[in-house]
């Protein structure tokens, strides 16, 4: 028992009062620097009331913690793909998912007023007007040389070839992603050929947030990595601990969300196993359940699988199979989802994506890099895609319905994969890295990635205020937002 403990204890019995077993372990989680006043407040007010016992019900009331049953903590899964995986075969299924591809974003562009004048990449290429002309489609091909850039767009009716002239047009079409949507200003030039005047991205509008009318506090965490032997365990077993503690903010979480990663895996890399602590992913997932026991059972948890989880590696997954540990999927507080997934928590919407097409768009795109991850997700949601590239290194399972196009807007973008924590806002949509849980590996080293691992990121839904818990010591500047 700490020695401050037991001084302010013997504060209390010194003056006649008993401590009933139930006040201990609130005591011992008080902040030591506290003990002293509380202990001496508490007895100074029940001897008022000649009342001589000190119990649990005394301190949460002093502290202020009391459980608060009116804090709600409703969810509703607004979609996510388990149910929906329908795969095609062969070219019919590419050609199935990249045409709901083109036709969701095409819905999505037509709120603009600029959707009313567009034309078929067909009927461009045919038609002899002066007058500026609009299409859309995916890009194909983006092609930089001397003082042009070439832009090859594709819709269902054909391909279209564009050249772009302005300097300030050429940084927006530097950034546009093969297999992105777009729409397109065009008109004929003097040598036949057609010149792009502006581009027009599916992008978000500007939002006004939806809040939860009880002060429910949410925790968004990912990238664990349980079973490596660089998982943070001493430090993750901490945060779990503060959650069931009588701190103010802890008693109001109502959801944590792991975004992905939840286990190391097998087999991932070549060696994995000499970094393994656990060598099975049934090992590794009975871990899993063990540590999130002990979150208390009215904060629901929602997992959604990452690039080292089992079940399916391409996009979009479904949730981790039940076959690897039954016992998460039958946890009354515990929800499993796909990735990606959007989720309703209080009627606050989040969307939830582990992030692996990051990779993609970083080795593509000038100026963005794995140490400002929220940059990536403003460029996610320009293209209202998760994954616009396909082909690269992020595999993409032809589906017959895309199911990457971001159709609702969120008031959260929660993503991880990178293991950088950091904060951005964007049109009103609160983003989210959550960095990660596990120490830098080897690899990471080799590549010169550097994770802040051990950081907790908590909203409150109902101010959108946001609070971290710093489980890495060695970190000095925690959060960049």
């Amino acid at each position: 028992m700490k020695k401050e403990l037991t001084f302010a204890l013997n504060y209390a019995l010194n003056k006649g009062f008993q401590i009933h077993p139930d006040a201990f372990k609130i005591l011992e989680n008080v902040d030591v620097k506290k003990l002293e006043k509380i202990i001496k407040e508490i007895v100074k007010e029940k001897t008022r009331q000649k009342l001589f016992q000190i119990n649990q019900n005394d301190l949460e009331t002093y502290l202020g913690i009391k459980e608060d049953s009116t804090i709600q903590n409703n969810v509703e899964i607004i979609s996510e793909p388990s149910g929906k995986i329908t795969t095609g075969e062969g070219v019919k299924g590419y050609n199935a998912l990249f045409s709901s591809r083109f036709n969701k974003l095409k819905r999505i562009v037509s709120d603009r007023p600029e959707s009313r004048m567009l034309k078929s990449m067909a009927s461009v290429k045919t038609a002899k007007s002066d007058d500026d002309m609009y299409v859309c489609g995916l890009v194909t091909l983006r092609s930089s040389e001397r003082n042009i850039t070439k832009l090859i767009l594709e819709d269902p009716s054909g391909s279209f070839e564009g050249i772009v002239f302005d300097e300030e047009l050429q940084k927006t079409a530097g950034t546009l992603l093969t297999d992105q949507f777009v729409m397109a200003r065009v008109s004929l030039g003097k040598n036949s050929g057609f010149i792009i005047k502006d581009l027009i991205l599916p992008d978000i509008p500007d939002m006004a947030k939806t809040k939860s009318e009880t002060e429910a506090y949410a925790v968004f965490l990912s990238d664990l990595h349980i079973g490596s032997k660089y998982f943070m365990e001493e430090e993750f077993s901490q945060f779990v601990s503060w959650i069931s503690s009588p701190d103010p903010v802890a008693r109001k979480i109502r959801f944590v969300l792991i975004g992905g990663d939840v286990v190391d895996g097998v087999g991932i890399y070549p060696n994995q196993n000499k970094e393994l602590t656990c060598q099975t992913i049934e090992e590794q997932l009975f871990k899993v359940e063990n540590l999130i026991d002990k979150i208390p059972k009215n904060v629901k948890i929602i997992i959604m699988p990452g690039n080292h989880d089992p079940g399916r590696r391409a996009l979009p997954q479904p949730a981790i199979p039940k076959k690897y540990n039954s016992g998460l999927w039958e946890r009354e507080n515990v929800i499993m989802v796909g990735n990606p997934a959007v989720v309703s928590l209080n009627g606050v919407k989040v969307m939830m994506f582990h992030g692996q097409s990051i990779d993609d768009i970083v080795k593509t795109t000038p100026g963005l890099s794995y140490d400002k991850p929220t940059n990536v997700m403003k460029h996610l949601l320009k293209a209202r895609h998760l994954s616009p590239i396909y082909g690269s290194q992020t595999p993409i399972a032809p589906e017959m319905e895309d199911l990457l196009v971001i159709e609702d807007v969120p008031d959260i973008f929660h993503v991880g994969h990178v293991h950088r924590a950091e904060l951005d806002m964007y049109k009103g949509v609160l983003l989210v890295n959550s960095g990660s849980w596990q120490k830098q590996t080897p690899f990471q080293a080799s590549v010169g990635m550097t994770p802040n691992p051990g950081i907790a990121i908590l909203v409150n839904l109902k101010t959108f205020q946001v609070f971290h818990e710093n489980y890495n010591s060695n970190l000095d500047n925690i959060l960049q937002s």
